[in-house]
């Protein structure tokens, strides 16, 4: 097992996505890091994230892959996941297959780094073999919308997922799909339809600002969950009532025009105090995950810097540091 996993797998601590500080090269963000006592990262492998940290092209570059984790062991860096999030389901044949590569390689690279999870989409196909564009279907009615819902997961989703985790598997790698609206799996039924369908090795990015908009509970969802939460993801969501009346939950208006939307992304704490992300850190490891939560940026609010900076911070203090101690009374 390579070194960037290293120390005890079963730690509750905060790690960083690091496309947010994609401008950074690798050394000064890690650097940037350690001074915030944080010392695991989740590395962007590519399609929809960038891939500044964590080149594919070191699969045929054993220089580059051992200066790499060099990099990283000197450090005394871990890494908790290789994130590639695409659209492998895209009706366009060609995008499809760009998105399917890059997800098979940052399997591949998880394998050669003894990294076990990847996170990735879903995916979401057209709604039908001659479509161009994803179709995203929110409702039952007129028919044509659950006949093109059946047709997505019998014709696309089943195929792919059950083929794509089995190469996972057979490379010693977990796939954690981020429940994403936009996605065939977007909330915890769907990502429990995907995991029935393709296997355990199968589970979630467990994300709870995609899951505020939506009017689910996120703590009540790790219940429901329990067992398919393979990564977590620390970002928050803050709704506003006033324009929730007008737009509903739905609302498709630019992230960038935050005064008229019904809910934008926040930093850890803007969107929900310390008392709620204390209950979800406890509820995810009363039901099993006990591993890394790590920060992901997309407060628009807030530069990159200041965002990451607060969430460090504000999970610092929350997060459950060390396993329970057997009680007196056992």
């Amino acid at each position: 097992m390579s070194a960037l996993i290293g120390g005890d797998r079963n730690r509750m601590r905060v790690g960083v996505f690091t496309p947010l500080l994609s401008q950074l090269p690798l050394a000064e963000v890690l650097k940037k890091l350690a001074g915030l006592h944080i010392d695991t990262v989740e590395l962007g492998t590519g399609n929809y994230v960038s891939d500044a940290h964590c080149k594919l092209s070191m699969l045929e570059n054993a220089a580059a892959l051992a200066d790499f984790k060099k990099a990283l062991s000197d450090r005394g860096f871990n890494i908790s996941a290789l994130s590639c999030h695409g659209n492998p389901l895209h009706p366009d044949k060609a995008q499809a297959q760009q998105f399917r590569e890059v997800s098979r390689k940052t399997i591949l690279l998880a394998e050669k780094l003894g990294v076990r999870v990847m996170v990735d989409f879903s995916g979401c196909p057209g709604d039908s073999p001659n479509a161009t564009a994803p179709n995203w279907v929110t409702c039952p009615w007129p028919p044509d919308y659950r006949k093109v819902l059946d047709w997505q997961w019998n014709d696309v989703v089943a195929p792919y997922w059950i083929e794509h985790a089995k190469f996972a598997a057979d490379h010693g790698v977990k796939i954690a799909v981020e429940m994403h609206p936009g996605f065939v799996v977007y909330n915890p039924e769907t990502m429990l339809r995907l995991r029935s369908i393709a296997g355990s090795n199968v589970g979630c990015n467990f994300d709870p600002s995609h899951l505020f908009w939506q009017q689910i509970d996120p703590i009540a969802a790790v219940r429901v969950l329990e067992g398919a939460i393979f990564h977590v993801h620390a970002k928050d969501t803050q709704l506003y009532s006033p324009n929730l009346v007008r737009a509903g939950v739905l609302d498709t208006k630019p992230y960038t025009e935050e005064r008229n939307r019904s809910w934008i992304f926040r930093t850890c704490g803007y969107g929900h105090g310390s008392e709620w992300w204390g209950e979800l850190l406890s509820t995810l490891r009363m039901f099993g995950y006990d591993s890394v939560v790590s920060i992901e940026h997309e407060d628009s609010l807030l530069s990159p810097g200041e965002g990451l900076n607060k969430a460090a911070n504000f999970l610092s203090g929350i997060i459950i540091r060390e396993p329970p101690a057997t009680a007196w009374w056992t």
